[in-house]
């Protein structure tokens, strides 16, 4: 049989030009594996971009902090409005509260998929060696 997600098709060669059989279960740990690590460059991804919005929104206080003006320009979608720097600091305080939690989620979502990722490379080196 052939594995839908990854098209293995049941076989391998190894080096010395045997055919060591798949078996179902391991089209399924291989095709597992495959997915596993599809997401864990996306996981990677928007970590990345998440830690940026933080630094971001970390040094936007930061600014706020020293600004002089009594009210500053605020982005809200695509607009901007007008608040009270008191506001203002709340408002960022919440998004990087927000932020900071989406950090969180990604971060054990990486540690549990690397280390699915292991469970099922340390099966497959059992069978199939390197």
């Amino acid at each position: 049989p052939i594995c839908a997600e990854c098209r293995h098709d049941g076989e391998r060669d190894d080096m010395a030009g045997k055919a060591e059989e798949v078996t179902w279960e391991d089209q399924q740990h291989i095709c597992a594996f495959g997915r596993f690590n599809t997401r864990l460059h996306e996981v990677n991804a928007e970590l990345k971009a998440k830690l940026k919005m933080v630094e971001d929104l970390e040094e936007a206080s930061n600014e706020l902090i020293i600004a002089d003006d009594d009210s500053v320009r605020f982005s809200v979608g695509e607009t901007f409005v007008t608040v009270d720097n008191d506001d203002a600091e709340t408002m960022l305080q919440a998004q990087l509260d927000e932020v900071g939690a989406e950090v969180t989620a990604l971060e054990k979502e990486k540690k549990e998929i690397t280390s699915a990722m292991a469970d099922l490379k340390e099966k497959l080196y059992k069978k199939f060696g390197n």
